[in-house]
């Protein structure tokens, strides 16, 4: 187990060619806020006192960030955000301390501008489709990462592609059990009843797990220290007795019309749904907020907008 002590940040901001600051050495807070639907995460990041001259230089130069987050442990150390500058803003806290702030988001230019305009063969499969997709993301930067197993289907007839790319990944993932999100500049598609693959993260008071997690209407909420190795997709293992049972209020109706909450996992296996990552290199806060969903489909009765960004239609 990584000692988890000694906090390390790094942001470096940069262009597309290549050519970047390193800015870690200066007062950083940040906010990344990450979804397993298709909206694009997003990052609020403030940076102190920074000269007039490099402030400016930022503004004018850059468009891109790469914010690094962890412990001096490599182990638990590690990106959290990497996306296209959306607003630079300057400002005074105090008559002291200035700031340069940014607000980034993870692949936007991608889903809001990416277009397949391409004619798939007859005998194509599900994969052809994904590839044609692929390509028109891969024109904004965003390329594949893990790809769920999408079947062997093969569609006797030719098809036509011209339209949003987004929309022919919702189709796709529609018809193949799945669903889609872009992290890190790179698509996900996880079956919806299935995680990443890879080792569960055991999350105790051991790990960094903070107060006890609740069970609330939108999943088992959770705030652990800051981990880059908790990721959207992925497991958490948490022992079921430490979830705090959710309270009805007095109005509300038993039996069937009484609204059902996400279940607690006998077994303590959890999909991380959605996360922050909450953070300042000379302040307190250094925290992942999770909101969790059991790995048992039983235990989830309501379908969005937890286990199927599908329904978020254009």
């Amino acid at each position: 187990m990584a000692r988890q002590w000694i906090r390390k940040c790094s942001l470096i901001v940069g262009d597309s060619g290549g050519n970047g600051l390193e800015l870690s050495e200066f007062r950083i807070r940040f906010e990344v806020c990450k979804y397993p639907m298709q909206t694009p995460g997003f990052a609020r990041i403030r940076i102190y006192n920074l000269s007039d001259d490099t402030a400016n230089r930022i503004q004018k130069e850059f468009t891109k960030i790469v914010l690094k987050a962890g412990y001096e442990d490599e182990s638990d150390f590690g990106v959290i955000f990497t996306g296209n500058v959306k607003q630079w803003r300057k400002g005074r806290e105090n008559p002291v301390d200035t700031y340069l702030d940014v607000m980034a988001a993870d692949g936007d230019q991608a889903y809001n501008y990416a277009v397949v305009n391409k004619t798939l063969a007859a005998g194509h499969t599900h994969k052809d489709t994904l590839q044609a997709i692929s390509e028109a993301f891969k024109k904004y930067g965003v390329t594949l990462g893990h790809v769920a197993d999408l079947g062997q289907t093969v569609f006797p007839r030719s098809r036509p592609m011209f339209g949003m790319a987004r929309d022919y990944l919702r189709v796709l993932a529609r018809s193949t059990g799945t669903f889609w999100t872009i992290q890190d500049e790179k698509i996900q598609i996880v079956k919806t009843n299935e995680a990443l693959p890879g080792k569960a993260f055991v999350l105790n008071s051991d790990t960094g797990l903070i107060g006890m997690p609740e069970q609330t209407m939108g999943g088992i909420i959770a705030r652990c220290l800051l981990n880059p190795n908790i990721r959207i997709n992925g497991q958490v293992k948490i022992d079921q007795k430490s979830v705090q049972q959710a309270l009805r209020g007095p109005t509300i109706e038993d039996g069937a019309k009484a609204p059902q909450l996400p279940g607690i996992a006998a077994d303590g296996m959890y999909k991380v749904m959605y996360e922050t990552f909450i953070g300042d290199t000379r302040g307190p806060p250094w925290y992942c907020d999770l909101v969790l969903q059991s790995m048992n489909p039983a235990d989830n009765p309501i379908p969005a907008p937890l286990t199927n960004g599908l329904t978020n239609e254009p």
